[in-house]
């Protein structure tokens, strides 16, 4: 990756999901450091929230509303004639086991997380074409590597955001658009109480997996080591405001890097029995 002499002020950056954690962590840490932020957000009292905290321009966005993208976007380039970043950060995590999983669910989560970010980047894709730059962040997962038992739907909707943007690289070769990943791990946010919010969803009493539900619902799951704050991301994502030629993949937490070297070097077989006692 090749770091830009230039500065960041000024840098037009669109970032989907700022209603709480690292998507909000992170519009801060880029206003700051002089960027053009737009943070957006699903509803009109986050967007609210969003204002009071001291964003000059946060926009409501429901990604998965085709119009409300178009919206965003043109919002934006009335009143900066430009985009340079996209963030795709907005999604969220249904657990549950597969077997459990009724098909709805798992529809509703790729809605979002694979969907949406599919509309985000397939109209922001004109716009960077013509201004021929761009770069657009893709927020994958550490589960976009690797499977855990319980968060089927996630996985599978990150694996696919991997496919996708595995693809789109090669597409844009040449183009003068970057297209990144970030496989982020445990960080500090909302998500992991979303997550379990998720769970009602869920037939728990009739399942086997019954007694594994209901000790996260009591807050007694495995505890997730290495976790860092949304500010780990958030600097991760400056970096690429800042690099000439971003990486196509960020690899964040010590989580990710040790499986993501496991997934390299391991059979499946050892690869299931270590993530099994994850």
């Amino acid at each position: 990756m090749k770091i830009s002499t230039k500065s960041t002020r000024g840098s037009v950056v669109v970032i989907t999901g700022c209603s709480s954690g690292i998507g909000r962590v992170t519009a801060g840490y880029l206003k700051e450091r002089g960027c053009r932020v737009y943070p957006t957000a699903r509803t009109e009292e986050e967007v609210a929230e969003l204002r009071e905290e001291g964003f000059d321009n946060p926009l409501r966005l429901d990604v998965r509303k085709s119009e409300e993208i178009a919206n965003v976007i043109e919002t934006v380039l009335a009143k900066e004639g430009r985009i340079d970043v996209w963030f795709n950060n907005a999604g969220y995590g249904q657990m549950g086991a597969v077997e459990d999983l009724p098909t709805e669910a798992l529809r509703e989560q790729f809605e979002t997380n694979v969907l949406g970010l599919h509309e985000c980047t397939r109209q922001i894709l004109p716009v960077m074409r013509r201004q021929g730059s761009g770069k657009i962040i893709q927020h994958s997962s550490v589960l976009g590597l690797i499977a855990l038992p319980m968060r089927g739907a996630y996985n599978a909707s990150k694996y696919a955001i991997e496919g996708l943007t595995d693809t789109l690289r090669l597409e844009l070769a040449d183009s003068g658009i970057y297209v990144s990943l970030l496989n982020t791990g445990p960080v500090t946010s909302r998500f992991r109480a979303n997550a379990l919010a998720t769970l009602d969803k869920i037939d728990i009493e009739h399942s086997r997996w019954r007694e594994t539900y209901r000790a996260a619902l009591a807050g007694n799951a495995k505890k997730v080591p290495f976790n860092l704050p949304p500010e780990a991301v958030a600097e991760v994502v400056h970096r690429i405001v800042l690099a000439e030629r971003p990486a196509p993949r960020y690899y964040i937490t010590k989580a990710t890097w040790m499986l993501g070297i496991a997934k390299r070097f391991l059979s499946t077989r050892l690869l299931d029995r270590l993530l099994l006692k994850v």
